[in-house]
This record gives C-alpha cells, sequence and structure tokens, in this order.
C-alpha cells in the first residue's frame, strides 16, 4: 500500500517532521511519499491561507496522485478535503475530520488544544464541517507567542500540557493536539494526561490505511462523483488536464 501524505504549507522541515512521525502508524506493508507544497504559506493560520492551500493540495494531487492507495491533507484544518474527494478516485482522508471522528470513538466529548489563537477560528470551521459542534468540550489556544513553528510542541510543551489537563477538567473524555506542528507530541505526552490524547496525523494515516483495506470502489454517481470534464482558463499542468478529463497528455 502507497499513501501520498501531502503537506499543503511550503515547509519542508515540516513535511520531514511529520514524515518521521508517520512511521510509527503505519501497517509494515504500507509506504508514504510526503510531499510539500511549491506554492503558498510557510504554515496556515486563518481561512484565506487555508483557501491557497487548499489549491495547492489540488495541483500537488493531480501531479502525484497515481499510484497511490490514498492521500492524508496534513494540516488540522483539512484545506481542500471536500473538493479533492470530489475530484480524484482515491479515499482522501483530513487531519481534522480524522481525528474528531476518532474522539468521538472514544469518547462522548472532546476537546481541541492547539498552539496559537490564531487557528482558532479556522479549527472552528473544521469543527462544523464535520457536524460535530455539540460533541465539542471546547478549544483551547496558547497564547504565548513563538519564534519558528517547526519548535512549538517543544517550546510550548508546559502550555500545551496544561490546556489538556483544563480541557479534562471541563469534560472532555479525550483530547485532540491540533496542528501540524505538534505531529507525535500525542505519544510524548500521553502518560501525562489523564484521557486519551489524539494525534491528528496518527488518526489520519490509520483512516486512510483501514479505508484502502476496505476496497470501496470510486463513486460514479452522488455528491462525490467526479465532476464532467470542463476546459479551465488560466489553469495549466496536470490539474488542468485532469478537470478536462485529459490526464496523461502532454
Amino acid at each position: 500500500m502507497r499513501i501520498l501524505l501531502l503537506n499543503p504549507n511550503t515547509s519542508a522541515a515540516m513535511t520531514e517532521r511529520m514524515a518521521r512521525a508517520a512511521e510509527a502508524a503505519l501497517a509494515p506493508d504500507v509506504q508514504i511519499t510526503a510531499l510539500t507544497a511549491t506554492t503558498g504559506l510557510p504554515y496556515i493560520a486563518s481561512r484565506a491561507e487555508a483557501q491557497l492551500a487548499g489549491a495547492a493540495v489540488l495541483e500537488t494531487l493531480a501531479a502525484h496522485h497515481a499510484g497511490h492507495d490514498a492521500a492524508v491533507i496534513a494540516a488540522y484544518g483539512d484545506p481542500g478535503l471536500i473538493a479533492a474527494r470530489e475530484l480524484f478516485d482515491l479515499p482522501v482522508v483530513g487531519m481534522a475530520e480524522a481525528a474528531m471522528l476518532t474522539a468521538c470513538q472514544l469518547g462522548a466529548r472532546f476537546a481541541v488544544v492547539t498552539f496559537s489563537p490564531a487557528l482558532l477560528p479556522w479549527y472552528e470551521d473544521a469543527l462544523a464541517l464535520a457536524g460535530l459542534t455539540a460533541r465539542c468540550v471546547g478549544l483551547y489556544a496558547v497564547r504565548r507567542p513563538f519564534a519558528d513553528v517547526t519548535a512549538v510542541q517543544d517550546v510550548l510543551r508546559p502550555e500545551i500540557l496544561a490546556l489538556a489537563e483544563r480541557a479534562v477538567t471541563d469534560g472532555a473524555d479525550t483530547v485532540i493536539l491540533a496542528g501540524a506542528p505538534l505531529a507525535g507530541l500525542g505519544s510524548v505526552l500521553r502518560e501525562a494526561v489523564p484521557v486519551p490524547l489524539i494525534d491528528p496525523l496518527a488518526a489520519a494515516l490509520g483512516q486512510a490505511q483501514a479505508l484502502v483495506r476496505l476496497g470501496t470502489r470510486p463513486p460514479t454517481a452522488g455528491r462525490f462523483a467526479r465532476p464532467p470534464a470542463k476546459p479551465a482558463t488560466g489553469l495549466t499542468g496536470p490539474l488542468a488536464q485532469w478537470i478536462a478529463h485529459r490526464a496523461g497528455e502532454t
């Protein structure tokens, strides 16, 4: 099995960190291809930035999805997720949706802990899109500024742990550590928090593998059937060819 791990921001260092963290979540017969977006932002912290990242997701999938069995969008707010599911004929999993669904399987109510308040509106939208607002105790964010997003899980670890403990006090049965820079932190803090900690990257990779093993067929009807061919103005390369149903042409 081959899974495409797609980082929709432009930080190669973040991609490398997630690729290392991913190894613990993969079955022995699974390989990942970790890719970094070639356009966009070094990290995604707003809904506007997420829209740009969503376009990068579609472009990268069009160019690289062939030969893969599933794809994981490795950003917690799931930029481009719904569009990618509609456009491509392989399972596409988002970290936020996967983490929230996993949290619901382990408890009645969950909380989301992240490293910056700038992320909260976008994460609230992801919660609403999944239809799980009523099952969320709250979203919690560290208020201390940081200089390097790739180092936040080390620099802000005490605050992240304190917020997870507060979420448990507020009634959370599970806690999601949200944001790609926190990948792998759940396994580090798991014994320090008295409820399950959900690592969104691990949850997404686990669900991607499960979906592939289910062996379901791509839809040809319904809300996620591939749209009819359409010419595009200003789009070039693999994405334009895929939208026009001309993939592989030179």
